[in-house]
């Protein structure tokens, strides 16, 4: 697990909310407080998609490009909000390309938080595990993959 520190807030914010950078990974939660507190359950009520014989979303969690603009909804404006959090996490698929195959049956998501406070955004890696391991060289790969992701957009941090 790491933490880093975006260093610019205002350029972060445009690559989260208003390009394609993070429209792969899934939302599992949003946490917004503006002049109201806005909680968002990532968790797709597949029931919803049952009705019409539409398409079913092909996770459990949405993308974050279907909720992207609805956050981008409550976020924008001329005050900048008290503070959100977002966990978020790769989709099943990206994690067998990430993980050794061994890791996969041990790791359930590999996942990350933006928590913005006082001007601030820290991203914070972590991994939810469906078992115990001693073995913490998965957590590696994806502190390793969140750095790289980071700079090859553009985005620079620095580590807590």
């Amino acid at each position: 697990m790491i933490a880093l520190k975006i260093k610019n807030t205002r350029q972060f914010m445009s690559v989260l909310l208003a390009s394609e950078v993070f429209d792969d990974f899934l939302l599992e939660s949003a946490e917004l407080h503006t002049a109201n507190t806005y909680h968002i359950d990532g968790r797709v009520n597949k029931e919803f998609f049952l009705a019409d014989d539409e398409q079913i979303p092909p996770y459990d969690l949405s993308e974050w490009r279907s909720l992207k603009p609805v956050c981008y909804e409550l976020i924008k404006g001329k005050r900048t909000p008290l503070s959100f959090k977002f966990v978020m996490c790769v989709s099943p698929d990206e994690k067998l390309k990430l993980l050794q195959e061994e890791y996969n049956s041990s790791v359930s998501s590999l996942v990350f938080m933006l928590r913005f406070k006082e001007g601030e955004i820290i991203l914070t890696t972590g991994v939810a595990l469906s078992g115990f391991t001693l073995d913490k060289s998965f957590e590696k790969i994806w502190d390793d993959y969140m750095r790289r992701f980071l700079t090859g957009v553009n985005i620079d941090f620095e580590e807590l």
